[in-house]
């Protein structure tokens, strides 16, 4: 790369913090490090980093609202990492704009694989095609150069990742798209121990557009069902 991508790392635990710094240092990325939520907002404000590592539990308020309120000021990809692995958690940090998540414990060679790839993901729709045309699924509008969606005329707010899979998705509809290839595809990741990535993404997509969306297809993966 030209000049160095910068990261921040909003994480209370020390060792884990200084752990991954010192992996994303090693990889050619800057990093600043934050310790509680407001700090994690202000480093974010006064470094403009490309992308944040942020934690769910954090002293101050939670990685929730450091998420919320860094997304507020400027979009900037966010790979959240929780010590629960609860769905409900996942979902809402989804929610609020994160891009991806790590549970606890994890590798670091893992966590800098995910960053290359939300990295790459923010790259590719930087150079998009201008003319590219509008897709259209029944009633489902998906518009790949101002990045929105409709469905029977109403605006779903889509994170950006999620706009990628849905975008993915409706181009190729009722077809069936294996995860490990969704994996691939969306996230840049060979490695399927990342599906549940793609299943936690599909039911943010699910509430967000209608529980009919998108149609499991058990032990493959998803087709993008819409009538008409």
């Amino acid at each position: 790369m030209g000049n160095k991508r910068r990261v921040l790392v909003v994480e209370d635990e020390l060792t884990i913090a200084e752990s991954v710094a010192a992996r994303l240092r090693a990889e050619g990325f800057e990093v600043d490090l934050a310790h509680d939520g407001p700090a994690g907002v202000e480093t974010a404000e006064r470094a403009r980093p490309d992308l944040v590592v942020l934690d769910v539990m954090l002293p101050g308020f939670d990685g929730l609202e450091v998420c919320r309120r860094v997304q507020a000021r400027r979009p900037v990809p966010v790979l959240m990492l929780t010590a629960r692995d609860d769905e409900t958690d996942l979902l809402v940090g989804l929610g609020v704009g994160a891009d991806d998540y790590m549970t606890k414990p994890f590798s670091p060679r893992e966590l800098v694989a995910r960053v290359h790839a939300l990295l790459r993901r923010v790259e590719r729709a930087a150079q998009a095609d201008p003319d590219q045309a509008m897709t259209v699924v029944g009633d489902l509008e998906v518009d790949p150069v101002q990045r929105r969606v409709r469905r029977a005329g109403v605006a779903a707010h889509l994170t950006p990742i999620e706009f990628d899979l849905l975008a993915y998705l409706a181009a190729r509809p009722r077809a069936v798209q294996p995860r490990e290839r969704l994996l691939a595809e969306i996230w840049g990741w060979g490695d399927a121990a990342g599906t549940r990535t793609v299943d936690s993404h599909v039911k943010a997509l699910r509430r967000k557009l209608g529980a009919d969306l998108i149609r499991t297809v058990h032990g493959v993966g998803y087709a993008l069902e819409v009538a008409g």
